[in-house]
């Protein structure tokens, strides 16, 4: 079977409810980005990036862990992705898909690319937290970001896959999603990997599974480097291995569990705390945005703190974090803040630094 180019689209591809010729297809970008709004704007800049002679395209990283940039992905390589996520879940031609990601990053691309290459049935909602609200259609294909999908309990049975990336997905989300029927997969990826390279299911999970792990999509294998952190390997996708600031405990060259930010350990009197792990604890009793992080101190080089957005009752929340069983005693937060809101990224992530430096100047 010969691999279709980034220039065929697939006879079974419908874009809301139309199937388009390629030059319908520039048609329909030319009319979004005069005509459309926003978010239809850059679906239309899209189509037409994705459809011109050039074999590269342009993309903006999310900025979540460091400034965001623009970077150039071959569309070969965003076929290859497509192709790999496809194989994965089982998508056929004529599927249904949704999206109501934004298309300024590489997220909401790819599922345009996917629905052009796989032959999906393809409609677009704004993307808002609740997308499944003005939209009574069920779809075969799904990506959302963790607060769609908390928006969207109670309607997911209309939708038989979902992805959740952007973000890492909590254990009290995962608790709500359980008497859900949707099959539903957390993703680890990047813009410089074409979103995601590996997944791993949240549910369903069978009772007797206490615990599932990242495994890498075909054509992928990890490795970890001297910090123990995630080296990828795709060379689909990607013309270099790309070592990240991921520190996870490797499985297997395919499976791997995912730790936390090696830029944001905190070293705390010569014991190294993994933000991430501790806030997986907090999650039981925090149900604002929230975040630990280490503040300079005199006597431990750095204190644990915990930064919460909105109001609180500090000292309630306190008491709460010194009867959880589950924290170790070095885990314990030495303050609690708050703000009354935190600064974000284009795409909703916490800015962990910024919001740190608010209350430390």
């Amino acid at each position: 079977m010969t691999k279709p180019k980034y220039s065929d689209i697939h006879f079974r591809f419908k874009f809301n409810g139309f199937h388009p010729s390629i030059d319908e297809l520039k048609e329909i970008g030319y009319s979004l980005i005069k005509e459309g709004t926003l978010f239809e704007q850059a679906i239309g800049d899209f189509l037409l990036d994705w459809l011109d002679e050039k074999l590269v395209i342009e993309v903006k990283t999310s900025g979540s862990t460091g400034i965001p940039k623009s970077i150039l992905l071959k569309k070969s390589q965003m076929v290859n992705s497509a192709l790999a996520t496809g194989d994965f879940f089982g998508l056929h031609p004529g599927d249904s898909a949704l999206l109501c990601l934004p298309c300024d990053f590489i997220a909401g691309k790819m599922m345009l690319v996917r629905a052009m290459v796989l032959g999906l049935e393809l409609d677009y909602v704004e993307p808002s937290s609740n997308p499944l609200e003005y939209n009574s259609n069920s779809y075969d294909f799904c990506a959302m970001v963790p607060l769609q999908l908390q928006k969207s309990l109670g309607q997911l049975k209309r939708i038989r896959i979902v992805l959740v990336g952007g973000a890492s997905v909590s254990n009290a989300l995962k608790k709500k999603v359980e008497h859900e029927s949707t099959t539903i997969f957390e993703t680890y990826g990047m813009t410089e990997t074409i979103t995601h390279v590996a997944v791993r299911k949240i549910h369903p999970i069978p009772p007797s599974v206490v615990e599932t792990f990242f495994e890498t999509l075909p054509g992928v294998t990890v490795s970890t480097d001297s910090r123990d952190c995630l080296i990828i390997n795709a060379p689909n996708v990607c013309d270099d291995k790309v070592i990240t600031n991921d520190l996870v405990h490797l499985i297997s060259d395919t499976e791997f569990k995912w730790l936390g930010r090696y830029d944001n350990i905190i070293n705390s009197g010569g014991v190294k705390l993994i933000p991430e792990q501790i806030e997986t604890k907090l999650t039981q009793i925090i149900s604002n945005r929230f975040f630990v992080t280490g503040f300079p101190d005199e006597k431990l080089g750095q204190k644990l703190v915990l930064l919460v957005e909105g109001e609180i009752d500090v000292e309630t929340l306190s008491k709460k974090i010194t009867e959880l069983s589950s924290l170790e005693k070095y885990e314990v937060p030495k303050a609690i803040y708050n703000l009354p809101s935190f600064l974000e990224t284009e795409t909703g992530k916490i800015r962990r630094k910024e919001n740190a430096n608010l209350i430390l100047s």
